[in-house]
């Protein structure tokens, strides 16, 4: 039985010790190397920390393989990882590690300038030199018999309703939950190479990483070059003959928006999946039709229940104008659909997601009020302590009993005195033929339905005619604004934050 995700590492590297697990563009590694250096790491650790576990320690990354390594050794340490872009505002960095108060940083010798003016008073284990010296497997051996698969392995930071950054921490027995029912449900193997899309600080990285360790598989980075000219990513993929991408969804718009296969068309690619944002048909039918016998597969799942708790495989089609279920929960995770009297909510009524499993994160690190909030006790089991945790999400089930995503909580309003799911309105716009990407919010000061969008030919005459038939004037946006192009956060979402920001101060308009 598997405890510790190290445990996927060193099975593999038993079989496959000299395959490639990770690349990048200009370094690889095989399993036997990640290992002994992860376990370098580990050690340097260990003595330079006088032997203390289970505390956050920071990496700084990059896209790279070195952080990936970096990240197996503080496994190997005992502790857990926080991933820190370094690129990512100064003020944010030092409101993280205020709220860690970690016990030291890995770092490249590249950034260690970078590292030492953001934390100056912290432990930095120098990367290229941790992995000169000798590892102690006596000495890691001692930590891993103390281990238990509910201590964290990482933590990363989502944005906190207050300004102030929330870091979820997860332990080995979630990623391994995870890893297990994904590597079974979609038969990931050794023949596998993943092509890696999601930054390694942005939490939805971890499927493809562990599924890799798990099946002694192959995992390309994908350089961010890649993205930006969408005709060297087709023949990225191809080159690397990369036949499994899990992707946030706005990487899958980016290429249909692009029209990247227009010209070539990815040879090896059989399985497709993404998550992180709502999926628009009229994007994933612009891949299915170019991409005949590839599996796509929609995945839900936010990052306190350790990126994925639901799935749909997509074996029909749609229109553009549908809607797309998030599905059925994966194996070992029940999902609850609570109304507002916190019961189970009955035939097409709307109620919030709410999961159950070995799935959820630990918690808020150090911040207990918040996360008493979100994992709260199961209101249906009065009877004895069980943790279930509010995804602030609406859903409704349709007729096969297939969950269908509906909008964030907080993005239902009343308007007109009627009740508006803004989130139908963006799905509607979003799937017409000349929008690349849209947005919609509430602007409750001036009682006001507002859409900002992206794209080429379009305009507000034209979203209005496009849907005057389809949805009723109350729900018709009041204020359209569009902009050249939409700006996008770390995690490569719509930056909503920042768009909402600019609409009140009057910077957009």
């Amino acid at each position: 039985m598997i405890y510790n995700v190290l445990d996927y590492l060193e099975e593999s590297e038993n079989k496959f010790p000299n395959k490639t697990v990770f690349a990048d563009e200009k370094n690889s590694i095989t399993y036997a190397d990640l290992k002994k250096n992860a376990k370098k790491i580990g050690t340097q650790i260990l003595n330079q920390t006088n032997k203390t576990t289970k505390h956050p320690i920071v990496v700084f990354v990059e896209r790279n393989i070195e952080s990936l390594v970096s990240f197996m050794g503080v496994a190997y340490s005992g502790n857990f990882y926080v991933p820190i872009d370094i690129q990512m505002p100064k003020l944010r960095i030092e409101l993280i590690l205020q709220t860690l108060n970690p016990i030291a940083t890995v770092v490249l010798k590249s950034d260690l300038a970078f590292a030492n003016g953001v934390a100056p008073n912290l432990l930095t284990i120098i990367y290229e030199e941790a992995i000169q010296e000798s590892f102690n497997d006596e000495l890691l051996l001692m930590v891993r018999k103390k281990a238990i698969d509910r201590d964290p392995l990482y933590a990363t930071f989502t944005s906190g309703s207050t300004g102030i950054p929330k870091g979820v921490i997860t332990c080995n027995q979630s990623v391994i939950d995870m890893t297990d029912v994904l590597v079974s449900t979609f038969n990931f193997n050794e023949t596998s190479i993943f092509g890696n899309q999601n930054p390694f600080y942005f939490d939805a990285s971890i499927k493809d990483i562990y599924c890799t360790l798990k099946c002694g598989a192959t995992m390309y980075l994908i350089p961010k070059s890649s993205f930006l000219f969408q005709a060297n990513l087709v023949g990225f993929l191809n080159k690397n003959q990369i036949n499994s991408i899990l992707w946030s969804a706005a990487a899958i718009a980016l290429v249909a928006n692009s029209n990247a296969f227009e010209t070539n068309k990815p040879e090896y690619l059989k399985k497709v999946m993404f998550s992180g944002e709502v999926m628009h048909n009229k994007v994933l039918n612009y891949w299915r039709k170019n991409l005949p016998n590839t599996d796509f597969v929609n995945l839900y799942g936010p990052t306190e229940i350790t990126s994925v708790c639901t799935y749909y495989k997509i074996e029909k089609p749609f229109a553009d104008d549908e809607v797309l279920p998030i599905g059925i929960p994966f194996q070992n995770t029940e999902i609850l659909l609570l109304n507002n009297e916190n019961l189970p909510v009955k035939g097409d009524e709307i109620g919030e997601i709410c999961v159950r499993g070995c799935c959820l994160a630990l918690g808020y690190y150090n911040n207990p009020e918040k996360t008493s909030e979100a994992f709260c006790q199961n209101p249906l089991n009065p009877h004895y302590p069980e943790v279930i945790y509010r995804t602030g999400d609406l859903a409704k089930y349709n007729e096969n009993g297939e969950i269908m995503f509906l909008s964030r909580k907080d993005n239902q309003v009343k308007h007109m005195g009627q009740r508006v799911e803004l989130g139908e309105i963006e799905i509607l716009i979003n799937s017409l033929e000349n929008i690349d990407a849209s947005f919609c919010f509430y602007d409750h000061d001036k009682l006001k339905i507002v859409t900002i969008f992206q794209g080429k030919d379009a305009d507000n005459k034209y979203i209005i005619n496009q849907i005057k038939d389809r949805i009723p004037k109350y729900m018709y946006p009041n204020t359209i604004i569009k902009l050249e192009e939409l700006p996008y956060n770390l995690n490569g979402k719509i930056d909503r934050t920042l768009l909402k920001a600019q609409y009140k101060t009057g910077e957009i308009k």
